[in-house]
């Protein structure tokens, strides 16, 4: 997977790749070649004590050297670059895909392991990259180059090869094979560490509220635990690799000053070939080394390389329009027909058999008992769901066949938990209309019943917003939410059940004013409070996921009993009459 991943991301970058390889080898041939000039400046010049070939030689040694380094800078240069532009375009790809996935494909994977994936995950593979660009590419032509550069030196003392390299492939090969489950462990609990820690800062005023610091430190505590101690296996092996490696490269160093210190007492070979030799062997390690540490990262960046994979292999259930309707020609008509909905894998479905229509200038109301299905009801609309069964229309036509575009000039939806962005008021109220005026912003404001809390704010419109608007109160939040969709001014208005953080006072306001500014456009509205749905025109009653009753307020209470207890149950008989 690793190797797709890598495949299909660096196909467009093959010229600077290209150019890398090539300083790369130059780099490396200039550093094989190295060892070899010292080795005739001892024999022919220090030896012979011939100072001229000594100067004229260093000579060539200093421009090699020089040639070496300027193409170490732009290998690592290019490199770099290359592996930064792989994290970018695998961290956009990943956020694309999730941009498009629906609800149900964000809770499969889940939210912090999304985020993981799209961090933590992508700088693994980005990592390898780099390493493999400046280490990997000159590792093998330094091994090979430096087995061959040896036995120019001396063919019987490149025995030792025979034995040092297999050792070292064997030994690091092992270290390796134990190293990859462990690492899909370690970033299955960062996932688990990266949720933790989401729920506690996202929760934290429930935790004070129930004085639950000391259980929750426990829960990190044991989170973090967990991740250590995958962390430490880990390292424990990569701290055996070092050891195991220099063992071998210390062992071999020996048998070779051993070995060719008889061979020089023969005169089969010359101080200085030794010298090489040996620099040569601990080229050769050195590429086995970098090799190694390449070896590390390859188990980590694989696991978090199938990870990303599996993101980016899955499709929204949601599927956007072949040929998708960009003009409607009536305005606001919503029907959903003979309606069924149900996730993967359940044994019966969310909602079955739901007729509702919602026509402009209406207020259509749904209420129902709590996990009834009103709110995945409202998500078949904007097609946060799909339906599995019946069709959702607007205006006569298939939201399925809605162009994105199209669907979010005419539908606008506020959510059961109002999320508001890190920014300003100003920027949030222009989410779904960025070129809106600031008189479009008052307006809507007023509407919602929010633009006396603004004016109190030292900035205004451009008073700052926390991410998740967590510095306002969350009646604020919802009446500034309901501001940005008032911005927009779409031709369907779904309200998810987002007037229960508003006093009876402020609720019967907002009522008011909307009424008089959506009174030509549809209005659906779910809820669970009775007094904020009583006026509508239509009320549908959802029972367990089917529709059982429809009709005005007056009407149900005579007729439907799910209804009138609903109504009993918040009110006497004589409010609610």
């Amino acid at each position: 997977m690793l190797i797709r991943v890598l495949r299909t991301y660096l196909g467009p970058y093959k010229k600077p790749i290209a150019l890398l390889v090539a300083l790369q080898l130059l780099q490396t041939s200039a550093t094989l070649y190295l060892p070899t000039l010292n080795a005739d400046i001892i024999d022919n010049g220090v030896v012979k004590g011939d100072t001229g070939f000594i100067v004229q030689l260093g000579g060539i040694m200093i421009a090699v050297s020089i040639v070496q380094v300027f193409c170490n800078i732009g290998a690592v240069y290019y490199g770099a670059r290359t592996a930064s532009a792989l994290g970018r375009d695998v961290r956009a790809a990943v956020f694309d895909r999730v941009q498009s996935f629906s609800a149900r494909e964000v809770g499969h994977f889940g939210a912090p392991s999304l985020i993981t994936r799209t961090t933590n995950d992508v700088q693994q593979v980005q990592m390898l990259v780099l390493m493999g660009f400046t280490l990997m590419v000159s590792a093998p032509i330094m091994c090979v180059g430096g087995i061959i550069m040896a036995l120019g030196q001396d063919v019987p003392l490149s025995a030792v090869l025979l034995a040092v390299v297999p050792v070292l492939g064997i030994a690091v090969s092992l270290i390796v094979r134990k190293m990859r489950p462990l690492f899909r462990t370690m970033q299955e609990r960062l996932d688990t560490v990266n949720r933790v820690l989401r729920e506690q800062i996202t929760g934290n005023r429930v935790i004070r509220a129930f004085v639950r610091d000391e259980y929750e430190k426990e829960r990190f505590r044991e989170a973090n635990n967990d991740l250590t101690e995958v962390s430490l296996s880990t390292g424990r092996l990569m701290a055996l690799m070092f050891p195991t490696v220099m063992t071998v490269v210390n062992v071999s160093s020996v048998a070779v000053v051993w070995f060719g210190a008889q061979r020089i007492d023969s005169g089969a070979i010359q101080i200085g070939a030794l010298t090489a030799f040996l620099a040569y062997l601990m080229q050769i390690v050195m590429a086995v080394m970098m090799a190694t540490f390449m070896f590390m990262m390859v188990p980590r960046a694989e696991v978090c390389a199938e990870r990303i994979a599996e993101v980016l292999g899955t499709d929204s259930s949601v599927v956007p329009p072949a040929e998708p309707v960009r003009k409607l020609l009536r305005r606001g008509h919503l029907e959903v027909r003979d309606v069924e909905f149900r996730y993967p894998g359940a044994e019966a479905p969310v909602l079955r058999s739901v007729e509702l229509v919602a026509r402009p200038g209406e207020t259509t109301a749904i209420i129902g008992s709590t996990g009834s299905g009103k709110s995945t009801l409202l998500g078949l609309v904007p097609r946060l769901f799909d339906v599995t069964g019946g069709e959702v229309l607007v205006d006569g036509v298939d939201v399925r066949t809605l162009d994105r575009a199209l669907m979010a000039r005419t539908v606008g939806l506020v959510p059961q938990k109002p999320y508001l962005f890190s920014g300003t008021v100003a920027t949030n109220l222009r989410y779904g209309k960025p070129d809106a005026s600031d008189e479009e912003l008052w307006q809507a404001l007023e509407v919602a019943q929010a633009a006396d809390f603004v004016r109190e704010l030292e900035a205004g419109l451009d008073a700052p917003i926390a991410q998740g608007g967590t510095n306002v109160s969350g009646g604020q939040r919802q009446r500034l939410a309901i501001a940005r969709t008032l911005v927009q001014r779409p031709e369907i208005y779904l309200f998810d059940d987002s007037f229960s953080a508003l006093d009876y006072a402020t609720d019967a306001a907002l009522r008011r004013a909307l009424a008089q500014e959506t009174s030509e456009s549809t209005v659906v509205i779910v809820a669970q409070r009775v007094s904020t749905i009583r006026d509508a025109d239509r009320i549908v009653v959802l029972d367990e996921g089917q529709v059982v009753g429809t009709g005005s307020h007056h009407e149900l209470m005579e007729s439907n009993e799910t209804y009138r207890e609903i109504v009993l149950s918040q009110l006497t008989e004589a409010e609610a009459a």
